[in-house]
């Protein structure tokens, strides 16, 4: 291929992405003129898996780690009315929901992994380690209210799915009484810890409600925080060794960039 049809090659090349864009940026502006808005956001999420309020046999929170998790959506807004001061924004959201959490607690109901590899139910007393690294795909479907040119506001329900578990941890530092809180006692002190996971019986659909709201900073660019709490039990309706529910707690803060 000789030099001329090369360069002929490139300039056509050019020659299309630039019209492309401009087809997509005068796209971009039609849909806004209609009452369409694309942003896209990310950030960092904190918050925990916690019963609600914390259970008598929960003594004391002894450490807390949110961990890092980073939040990824994209969500479009339909602002209705002349006025453009309401609208609906539904979106798409690949979050992660973690955190390690140390306690101390007693006749709390666990099955805990011997060092044969096998389970044995019981109350357990002493010191508590728990990791938990759940992986969501989110659909938020909230209302939208623009209080001014900066200002914006949202409300709603979400729903997700599963897509990994992790509900895992140890114990050490007590003592698990078998079946019941009078059962044969076994002992883990002296460095030794028995593990517990209970991954496989997270429930695979969630569902909560979520506020939030958002702040614009430039242009094209947002800061936002969103308030997410879940409304059903982390666990499957079946698992029984945990006797109180668990509940997905998280605060989202972070950027959006709009369109």
């Amino acid at each position: 291929m000789n030099k001329k049809l090369i360069y002929t090659v490139l300039f056509l090349v050019s020659v299309l992405t630039v019209k492309a864009q401009q087809e997509q940026s005068e796209s971009l502006k039609r849909s806004t003129s209609l009452g369409w808005e694309i942003e896209v956001k990310t950030g960092f999420k904190i918050g925990g898996t916690s019963p609600i309020p914390l259970p008598e046999e929960i003594r004391e929170i002894k450490g807390y780690n949110p961990t890092l998790s980073i939040p990824l959506e994209a969500n479009i807004t339909k602002w209705l009315g002349t006025s453009r001061k309401w609208g609906m924004t539904t979106g798409l959201k690949l979050e992660n929901k973690s955190m390690e959490t140390k306690a101390r607690v007693k006749n709390y109901s666990t099955q805990i992994i011997g060092d044969g590899g096998e389970k044995i139910s019981g109350r357990w007393t002493g010191n508590v380690k728990t990791t938990v690294q759940n992986t969501y795909i989110t659909l938020p479907v909230l209302a939208a209210y623009r209080l001014d040119r900066r200002w914006t506001f949202h409300a709603g329900a979400y729903a997700s799915i599963l897509t990994e578990g992790n509900f895992s941890g140890q114990v050490y530092d007590g003592y698990l009484r078998e079946s019941d809180p009078t059962g044969p006692k076994v002992e883990f002190t002296d460095g030794r810890i028995a593990t517990y996971d209970f991954s496989d019986d997270i429930r695979r659909f969630a569902y909560g409600v979520q506020v939030g709201a958002s702040w614009r900073a430039f242009k094209h660019l947002n800061v936002y925080t969103d308030f997410s709490w879940g409304l059903n039990d982390i666990f499957k309706d079946d698992f029984k060794t945990i006797t109180f529910a668990m509940y997905p707690i998280y605060a989202d803060i972070g950027l959006g960039y709009v369109f």
